[in-house]
């Protein structure tokens, strides 16, 4: 038999356990993941302790991030730039934004258990290995970048405090005695960071002593500001030395600035906006810019999520400590806005960053505090760096690039990971000035807060049963104005660089999808498409089919997938853009097994999907026959309007079966995790016997006789659905055929539109003969197939016009849109042999194709009154001579030069006496003898118009 695919390559197989006979129940990744075994390893992978509370885990990290730089060296800076109306309004804009990115993070931690990598892991968990891996690469970037801006900051405070003057003369009793320029700042800078790096060394908990001390000073040092502003009587402020003016020309910089004390006039004049060049970096500065140097300030919003790892309780600490400290800086930021704005005039603001150090009641404190804060804010983007980098490493998603990242000191402590972060801190060092890389970092730091919001939009537009987060001060709303925002905010700072990160992103994306790594985290894309879908299908009306839109919706029996690889990959070629259902009957009596043989099965079902590549459904079912369990699937298969309209089934034949499916590995089921307990099912192997037949359990090897076999396409016909028989299919190879055509038209598929068991009916407009035009013109339309050439042959008599014959069969291709090679067969030779068994080869009777022929206009084009009569088996069928057959079969092969790839043949009914199955087949059997990959079809639904 050449395909037996559907049902008689079909072999009784389940998961037995070879030595001891026992049945081997199949278990989901579910079920697995929830077992003991599976705990017990996951507690052991992870065994790091974490001791961090939510007051030194998240507040205390977040605070000094977000503090740090803007609130000692730049609120000076934004004010004197912007003017006390825009800054107010850039710290409402930003703080906007990032508690519309707070509230999406407190909804994700708050929906189940975190691990180490913070936002990383939030998104990666959510929308996937792709876009968690692009934009986790981004937000370590984005740390590093930080990191690198918090400790140019801190050189820029030490050298503006302690370095020499241009002149390299340091005034009697100074303290300026460090040498400056570029290079020594580099060195201060890498000096800096090598501090930074020992802490981050030694693990999260000196990390987080480290940072409660820090933060004790910063508070102690913010306290002294405020009482400063009222404390501190007015003064002159002596101005760092300014870059002079080209060629001597023009207004040269003050030297000299009030600090006026709490004074209306000097408030007015800070209300406006009031853009100058930047004396630290000579470029002029603008809303943009000055936005993005501010915003820094709060991108430490993260900090205490990148700890995630080392927190007692994530889901419970994130939440409460980033929402405290989010409120607490904004309170003190805009506080600080307006007592800067009341007490100093503007050129102390745009020509000093380091004023409040000269307005202090104690002058070296405010130092003190700038050290500390920008030093704890550097620390705390080195350490979240190195997290995240780790979490990347961990979840492979790079393959072995970062496996190196992986290894942990005996604490648990990414040692790897913080040196690899360190260095790349150290390279970006090298732009020297911290204005220079504010905006990447703020770009980037936008791009990785718009992803959260869009992981927490897509959980809640999915509408998943198990995204309940504990926190629910959130809807889509605030997470659609946190995308928006921080997309417009992102072009509003530099729309180069802007455009750059998303590239960046993209590319990364691309690449993550090109390792294709596996992973367990479930897919949010899933559970949107299957929203999605699911509300089209309920539009999908079959009450609104038409003919005009019929395309072919298959369900292709296969009992064992490796002898029918070849029919497989052809029903995907003449699908059409249609559904496609790769059907399998096991069977087997559900009450007499311990669990469902069939779940284990579909991971490898699906696996040879994918290894074929074709775009196909899997329906499994258990029934305790071949016939029943094809009924269920034809009953059970597709949902709403998308339903199977078309049965394919193997042929039925003693053709010795071929194993296609050698370099699938066996076809195991490849899990996606080492993890994994559930036993590997593979296809059942091929068993023949000595005399070429497949071993079974039934009739001549077989599970199924030819009477059942019959009956399943009866049954089809009775539910209106429309079958093909291929036969040979195990000849076909899609590569091999489609590669041999040198040249256009090399390929041809031959189709023969009439009934070969009714020589006293040569219709070829019937229903029937319709579908099998509509078939060859659907596969001559997909793109391999689309230079093959259609070679429709038309039977006639004598007596009858060829040529005439020939235009009216040309004239209907041409209203169907179909073009084909007409070629006329005379076959009276063959007809005679035929009435010679009936006894009548001297009594012709009357030729139906006269008739048929005169009603071939245009108005009876679609007319099916003959149908019946047609497309029925012969009640003389049994009568049919073996010479008769044979000698259409010859005639079908002399038409073949050059040899087709496909012939589609007409497929009659069976006979209504189910006692006349067998011969039924065995005419079938005859008349495809050795013809090649052939189809045989029956169309039972009209699927052609000439209509536009």
């Amino acid at each position: 038999m050449s395909e037996r695919t559907p049902l008689l390559h079909y072999r009784l197989s389940t998961s037995v356990n070879e030595q001891s006979g026992e049945h081997q129940p199949c278990l989901p990744r579910e079920a697995v993941e929830q077992s003991p075994a599976f705990s017990r390893r996951k507690s052991a992978h992870h065994s790091r302790t974490k001791k961090l509370s939510t007051f030194f885990g998240v507040v205390i990290p977040t605070l000094l991030s977000m503090f740090s730089v803007v609130v000692f060296l730049r609120i000076g800076f934004v004010v004197g730039q912007c003017g006390l109306y825009q800054a107010i309004a850039m710290f409402l804009v930003a703080y906007f934004i990032i508690s519309m990115t707070v509230l999406s993070v407190c909804a994700i931690s708050t929906n189940g258990a975190l691990d180490a990598g913070g936002a990383y892991y939030m998104i990666s968990r959510a929308l996937g290995p792709e876009f968690g891996g692009s934009l986790g690469v981004m937000f370590f970037l984005a740390n590093v970048c930080s990191s690198a801006l918090y400790i140019l900051g801190l050189v820029e405070a030490i050298v503006a405090t302690f370095g020499l003057p241009e002149d390299g003369v340091s005034p009697a009793g100074s303290l300026q005695v460090l040498p400056a320029g570029y290079w020594w700042s580099l060195l201060y800078a890498t000096g800096i960071l090598l501090l930074c790096l020992l802490v981050c060394l030694v693990g999260a908990e000196i990390y987080a002593k480290a940072s409660f001390i820090i933060f004790l000073v910063v508070m102690l040092v913010l306290a002294t500001i405020f009482i400063s502003f009222f404390a501190v009587r007015p003064r002159i402020i002596l101005l760092p030395a300014a870059p002079p003016i080209l060629n001597g020309t023009g207004p040269q910089p003050p030297t000299m600035a009030n600090f006026t004390g709490f004074k209306l006039n000097t408030l007015l004049g800070n209300l406006d906006a009031d853009y100058a060049v930047d004396y630290t970096t000579g470029t002029m500065m603008s809303f943009a810019t000055v936005f993005a140097v501010m915003f820094n300030g709060c991108t430490g919003i993260m900090a205490g999520s990148n700890m995630s790892g080392d927190l007692k309780n994530p889901s419970y600490s994130i939440p409460r400590g980033t929402i405290t400290a989010v409120i607490f800086t904004f309170i003190i930021y805009n506080l600080l806005s307006l007592m800067v704005a009341c007490s100093c005039d503007r050129i102390l603001l745009q020509r000093d960053y380091s004023f409040l150090r000269d307005i202090n009641v104690w002058n070296p404190l405010v130092t003190v505090g700038v050290y500390s804060s920008t030093m704890s804010a550097a620390m705390s983007n080195l350490i979240g760096a190195s997290r995240i980098l780790y979490a990347l490493a961990r979840d492979d998603l790079f393959g072995t690039v970062l496996s190196p990242a992986k290894k942990t000191s005996g604490n648990g402590n990414p040692w790897v990971s913080v040196l690899l972060s360190w260095f790349l801190v150290q390279l970006v060092l090298f732009t020297g000035k911290l204005n220079t890389i504010a905006s990447i970092v703020t770009i980037f730091f936008l791009l990785v807060y718009a992803a959260v919001d869009l992981a927490c939009l897509a959980l809640e537009w999915a509408s998943a049963p198990n995204f309940r987060p504990t926190f629910r001060y959130f809807t889509w709303h605030t997470c659609v104005l946190g995308i928006v925002g921080c997309a417009v905010m992102m072009f509003l700072i530099n729309s180069i660089y802007a455009s750059a990160s998303i590239a960046f992103m993209l590319l990364l994306l691309l690449l993550i999808h090109y390792l294709s790594p596996t992973s367990s985290w479930g897919y949010i894309s899933q559970a949107l498409i299957f929203h999605q879908v699911r509300k089209y299908l309920l539009m999908l009306d079959v009450r609104k089919d038409h003919v005009k839109f019929w395309r072919p919706q298959v369900l292709l029996m296969v009992s064992n997938p490796r002898s029918s690889v070849g029919l497989i990959t052809f029903i995907n070629d003449i699908k059409k853009s249609g559904l496609y259902v790769l059907g399998h009957v096991q069977l087997g009596d559900l009450d007499t097994l311990p669990s469902d043989p069939l779940q284990c099965r579909y991971d490898s079902w699906l696996s040879l999907v994918d290894h074929l590549n074709i775009k196909a459904f899997v329906n499994l079912t258990l029934a305790d026959s071949v016939r029943h369990g094809v009924q269920h699937l034809l009953f059970i298969s597709g949902l709403g309007g998308m339903r199977p309209n078309t049965l394919v089934l193997g042929f039925y034949d003693d053709c010795t079966p071929k194993d296609k499916l050698t370099d699938l590995a066996d076809a195991t089921v490849p899990t996606q995790d080492p993890e994994d307990e559930r036993p590997p099912y593979h296809f059942p192997a091929l068993r023949v016997s000595i005399d070429g037949k497949e071993e079974g359990n039934g009739e001549n090897g077989k599970v199924m006789g030819p009477q059942e076999y019959v009956a399943v396409i009866s049954d089809a016909m009775k539910m209106m659905k429309n079958v093909a028989l291929a036969r040979y299919f195990h000849q076909f190879d899609r590569t091999s055929t489609i590669s041999s055509s040198p040249g256009k038209g090399a390929l041809y598929v031959d189709v023969w539109p009439v009934n070969l068991l009714r020589p006293d009916s040569s219709s070829y407009v019937d229903t029937c003969s319709l579908f099998l035009l509509q078939l060859a013109c659907v596969l001559n339309m997909v793109r391999t197939w689309r230079h093959a050439r259609l070679r429709l042959f038309l039977c006639v008599e004598e007596g009858r016009s060829l040529r005439g014959s020939e235009g009216k069969l040309g004239q209907l291709l041409k209203e169907l849109r179909i073009k084909a090679n007409v070629y006329t067969v005379p076959w009276d030779q063959q007809v005679a042999l035929h009435w010679q068994r009936q006894g009548e080869a001297g009594k012709r009777r009357p030729s139906r194709q006269s008739q048929r022929e005169e009603g071939l206009g245009k108005k009876g084009l679609f007319e099916e009154g003959d149908d019946d009569y047609v497309n029925s088996f012969p009640s003389n069928a049994t009568r049919l001579s073996d010479e008769y057959l044979s000698a259409v079969n010859r005639l079908i092969l002399e038409q073949a030069h050059p040899p087709p790839a496909v012939r589609f043949l007409y497929l009659p009914r069976p006979p209504a006496d189910t006692r006349r199955y067998t011969a039924y087949l065995r005419q079938l059997e005859l008349l495809t003898k050795d013809l090649g990959p052939t189809l045989l079809i029956h169309g039972v639904t009209p699927v052609l118009t000439t209509d536009l």
